[in-house]
């Protein structure tokens, strides 16, 4: 094990992500707010912080390998939302402690929106567009945006994307350099995010709120600026652009890449994934409306608006709400529910086990019945006309498996903390797949819940956010042998 690549990578990465803590300066001076102090501190013990790490090994070039860059990407992202906390807890305002500082930063960077937050609609705008800043950069990943910039990190590059970019198949480049398959993504994703805050601005929204929820929209995030999240601004446009872009960043960005490269457009359909994803929307969207014209009082044009916006939103675990859908009646709040645990589309910015994992699952266990009929024939599992290789499904399982297993072992946890079996088992959910808002107790917020349960969902977090074999694979006795 090279620990001084680990600790070189993992101190440029974390001077890297200091200057992030800049960038709300500018709204600090522009609105009046004394919030500079804490975003200057923070800054500063960030960036000491990953210097001292780079500085001991600075001399010490040994390469990044695979086994490394697994260490990498955890230290980076536990460090990350320690550090990414500082503004936050010494700003105070809605983080009155370390702990629900250190939550928020976590549920930021993996993109779950989950918060522990109260009367967002007060707080200093900086503090604000630095929660949603946290989310953007933690969409693609601080990390691909490292490799772009950075060409120190060529070496061991490949290393690095594979264990931080989410999706059962690691090793498909979209370019031959890694370098330029960083910057690939992150020009799409730029354009997405100016689309869409355009869109917001179209749409009725003020350019600080625009800017604000484009960031966490194609991140797939959920924060909002106020408590009343998209429900504050009340707009059928708004909610389109939303249902849009949530839609759009919950696809492969590897497919956005070659669609728009090719300039093939059709691709999106010829893609099975991508058309399980979009059929599983309409259907899950379509009995939302359905039931809530059955057992509300609700009209044609709300039932559309909130079933659909709901249904996307929570669906592709982007967790924004327009009204409290876990108060909806009978199943339909569970059905969404459940719904982020297939989540949206691998390589996308979403969370969730990802739709070609379950449809994979779906496809070997078909395989699997018509064994039973034909034990002696050879049937391979496809996707389209392309054939999986056994390997690819035999790791499918295993993630599932460790997926199933982290889940019990949390929700055990969870309830050894007093928590009741409703709120611990959403919680859990909500966390593990990157989608925020649970049911119970957290249906609002996660304020009132104890500490220790807020560390335990920032474990599950990044279990989700690295997809659970990244930091499951470092408890491994094989993983620190040789």
């Amino acid at each position: 094990m090279h620990f001084s690549a680990v600790l070189r990578i993992a101190g440029l990465l974390l001077m890297l992500f200091s200057f992030t803590m800049l960038t709300p300066l500018p709204f600090a001076w522009f609105y009046g707010e004394p919030t500079w102090h804490a975003f200057l501190s923070a800054f500063a013990l960030t960036f000491l912080a990953g210097l001292v790490a780079w500085a001991s090994v600075m001399r010490d070039a040994k390469e990044l390998r695979i086994r490394e860059g697994f260490l990498v990407t955890a230290v980076f992202y536990i460090s990350l939302g320690l550090f990414g906390a500082l503004p936050l807890w010494l700003e105070a305002g809605a983080w009155a402690t370390f702990t629900d500082a250190a939550f928020e930063s976590f549920s930021g960077l993996t993109t779950t929106g989950a918060t522990v937050a109260t009367g967002l609609d007060d707080l200093p705008r900086s503090i604000l567009i630095y929660r949603q800043q946290l989310q953007w950069l933690g969409g693609m990943g601080i990390i691909i945006l490292a490799i772009a910039i950075l060409p120190m990190l060529g070496v061991g590059g490949m290393q690095l994307y594979r264990t931080e970019m989410p999706g059962p198949v690691k090793d498909t480049k979209l370019t031959p350099r890694i370098a330029e398959t960083a910057k690939a993504l992150w020009y799409i994703y730029l354009s997405l995010t100016i689309a869409c805050a355009v869109g917001y601005w179209a749409a009725g929204m003020t350019p600080f709120d625009a800017l604000a929820h484009s960031f966490s929209t194609v991140s797939i995030g959920g924060f909002s600026t106020y408590d009343a999240s998209m429900g504050y601004f009340d707009s059928g446009a708004v909610e389109t652009v939303a249902i849009v872009f949530m839609v759009l960043c919950g696809l492969n960005f590897g497919l956005h890449f070659l669609v728009w490269n090719r300039r093939a457009p059709w691709l999106y359909l010829r893609d099975m994934e991508a058309s399980a994803y979009f059929a599983l929307l309409s259907g899950l969207a379509l009995v939302a409306v359905i039931m809530l014209l059955g057992t509300t009082e609700s009209g044609w044009v709300l039932s559309l608006r909130e079933g659909a916006f709901q249904t996307v939103s929570i669906a592709t675990t982007a967790g924004f709400t327009t009204t409290e859908f876990a108060a909806w009646p009978g199943m339909l709040p569970y059905l969404l529910f459940f719904a982020a645990f297939t989540g949206a589309c691998a390589g996308s910015t979403g969370g969730g086990l990802k739709v070609v994992r379950v449809l994979l699952i779906i496809l070997q266990g078909l395989r699997e019945v018509r064994r039973l009929i034909h034990p002696h024939s050879i049937i391979p599992v496809k996707l389209g006309s392309a054939v999986v290789p056994d390997r690819v499904v035999d790791a499918i399982w295993g993630f599932f498996s460790a997926w199933v297993v982290a889940f019990m072992l949390i929700l055990m946890g969870l309830l050894a903390t007093g928590l009741d079996f409703l709120t611990a088992f959403s919680a859990v959910g909500a966390c593990l797949t990157n989608l925020g808002p649970g049911l119970g107790e957290v249906a609002a917020h996660y304020g009132s819940i104890p500490d220790a349960a807020k560390w335990l969902l920032c474990v599950a977090m990044l279990l989700g956010r690295l997809e659970v074999f990244t930091l499951l694979v470092l408890v491994t006795p094989a993983f620190w042998r040789g």
